[in-house]
Formats: structure tokens, sequence, C-alpha cells
């Protein structure tokens, strides 16, 4: 079992690199969508093959479905793929709320990490409110899950602080994505740096979280 992980996360990091240093840019094709999906989708199987929740296993898999709609063309597939990952979302809030240890009380840390999130899920909302048109309720939905999915994290024993970490780049991959299609804008001015972000930021926020549960404690 051992070796087959090995060579999915040798198949999961160059699907990642050729994605996004080579592909991400291109238009949509069957091949740029298999590669983007064998990314995570290398991970979402060694999740289905071992111990971890399967919670963390289908979170993953409903990312992977958001993936391959968001490899086509963003702006017709953009709420199906918003749906797979708002649901995989939910399904993450619910993998660490079964994770945390609830005889523990939130540390000052913790708390100021919550507030943080739901600051900026509110700033995020006002600065795309007039960009996001019929989208608005969808988005708002979505942000609403995803900053309590990143401040669940939070709550999680020391141990799965890969979890926490990965759970705030997921949610910052998100908000740059947000930027370039509702207002379109880009990091300081490159769209190159923009896609770099976003895919980087995504891949590397599900690698840590799916890192937090398969590795052994």
């Amino acid at each position: 079992m051992d070796d087959i992980n090995t060579v999915l996360t040798v198949v999961s990091a160059l699907a990642a690199l050729a994605y996004g240093l080579v592909m991400v840019g291109q238009a949509p094709s069957l091949q740029r969508t298999v590669v983007k999906v064998a990314a995570v989708g290398a991970i979402t199987v060694m999740a289905f093959f071992s111990d971890a929740p399967w919670l963390l296993a289908a979170g993953l898999l409903l990312c992977v479905v958001g993936d391959g709609f968001l490899a086509g063309d963003a702006q017709r597939w953009l709420p199906a793929g918003l749906f797979a990952f708002l649901i995989g979302h939910v399904l993450l809030v619910f993998l660490f709320q079964e994770t945390r240890d609830p005889s523990l009380e939130m540390t000052s840390l913790q708390i100021v990490g919550a507030v943080a999130v739901g600051v900026t899920a509110v700033a995020m909302l006002a600065w795309l409110w007039r960009a996001l048109g019929l989208m608005r309720a969808a988005v708002t939905l979505y942000v609403i899950v995803i900053a309590v999915m990143v401040g669940s994290s939070f709550l999680l024993p020391a141990f799965y602080w890969p979890a926490m970490l990965g759970a705030g780049l997921f949610m910052t991959s998100d908000a740059i994505l947000a930027g370039s299609v509702f207002r379109r804008e880009a990091l300081f001015g490159s769209d190159r740096l923009t896609r770099w972000a976003i895919w980087f930021l995504y891949y590397g926020g599900q690698a840590l979280i799916a890192w937090a549960f398969l590795r052994m404690p």
C-alpha cells in the first residue's frame, strides 16, 4: 500500500505542476481537464483506500467534481462547480467537528482566527456585491460555508495544524478566483500570476487538509 501511495503522490504532484505551469492558461480541452482532475483525484484515491475518515474522501471527491466543471468554460459551468465545492466544504465542516475534542475550550488565538475569517468573508462579499448580479445568493451562501469550514478547522487539535493552514489557503484561493471572475481583477495586474496563485494555493490547501488526516499520529 505504501508503494501505491508513493505512486499516487508523484502522480498528484506532477499533475499539479503540469496544470499550474503549462495548462492553466490554455483553452478548455479534454487533456487539460484530465490533468487538472488528476492532481486532487490522486489524493482522493489515497483517502478512499486508507484509514482516513470517509468524510475526507467524500469531500475531496466533490472538489474533484468541481475541478472538472471549472476546467471547462468557467462562466458556463461556474454554478455547477460552485455547488460541488459547496457540498464538499459542508462535508469538511462535519469532518472537523467530528475530529475536534469538545472538552477543550477555544484558545485566544483560535477565537482571533475565527473572528478574522468572519471579518474577511464579510469584507469580500461587500467588495464583490455589485458585480455578482444573479449570482449574489449562491456566492453569499458559498462564502458563508467556506468561512464556517475555515473557522471549524481552527477547533481541531494541534496535531491537525496542516488542515488549519490548508483551509486558509483554500479560502485565499477562492477569494482571488472570485475577484478574477466577477471583478476582472488580477494580482499586481498579472493574469499569469493570478492563475498561478489560484491554482497552487488551492492545490496546496487540498494537499495539506488531506495530509493532516492521512499521516500517522
